[in-house]
């Protein structure tokens, strides 16, 4: 890890934080800092970060009516785009990120909400990072999911990941950007408090699930953290 390195994190809501990516920072040293885009309060300047990370959330793109801090993101986002400094975008934070890129962001149509498995392209097996999900080092990798929007492939993206349901799961563009539909921060704690609301027979199948899958997918998460903050 570099010294010099300093991570922004945008938050678009409260339930959903970096869970896992902020206890990798911690263990690595590496600053960081959260912002609350929901909340009021200056954005900090964002020359003084080497990497952003946006987070997920309930609201969408073609929402930014309702939802105006979305244009602020919207912004933050191209900066550290033009300025060649390492992004990575979770659910909404991909979708934004495809916003960003020109391309269209809209309902997908089948809400996914729990553990799927998703192909990774021939690409994506290339790819130093996302090659860290596969299970494996199969082009396959089970993930958590929670979305029911999508968006088409930004121009000179690299699609990384795909599934029948949702061809676009993920994206790089350059070499420093990625786009993630699915999740992969999230802890045991951070599931469970998502299904608080779904039946109980709901939340005990996917704790259960959870229980069996998670150990192994957060030892493929923090070799993708390693790789992208490298």
């Amino acid at each position: 890890m570099r010294e010099s390195m300093n991570v922004l994190i945008i938050k678009n809501i409260a339930t959903e934080g970096p869970g896992t990516i902020a206890d990798f920072l911690k263990q690595k040293g590496v600053p960081y800092q959260i912002f609350n885009m929901f909340e009021p309060g200056e954005m900090p300047d964002i020359l003084y970060f080497t990497h952003l990370v946006v987070l997920g959330g309930p609201m969408a793109v073609y929402e930014m009516d309702i939802f105006p801090f979305l244009r602020t993101e919207a912004a933050v986002i191209r900066s550290f785009i033009n300025s060649g400094r390492p992004v990575l975008g979770i659910c909404l934070g991909a979708q934004m990120i495809a916003h960003v890129l020109g391309a269209r962001v809209y309902p997908g149509g089948t809400k996914e909400a729990g553990w799927y498995n998703v192909s990774l392209t021939p690409e994506g097996m290339e790819d130093a990072a996302v090659s860290a999900l596969s299970v494996d080092k199969r082009p396959l990798a089970e993930v958590f999911q929670w979305h029911g929007d999508t968006f088409d492939l930004p121009e000179k993206a690299v699609r990384i990941s795909s599934s029948e349901v949702y061809p676009n799961q993920a994206f790089r563009y350059e070499n420093n950007v990625y786009a993630l539909q699915f999740h992969i921060e999230v802890t045991p704690e951070i599931i469970r408090e998502w299904f608080a609301d779904e039946k109980a027979a709901d939340i005990d199948n996917m704790i259960k699930k959870t229980g069996t899958v998670y150990p192994e997918y957060h030892r493929r998460t923090v070799k993708f953290y390693e790789r992208f903050f490298a």
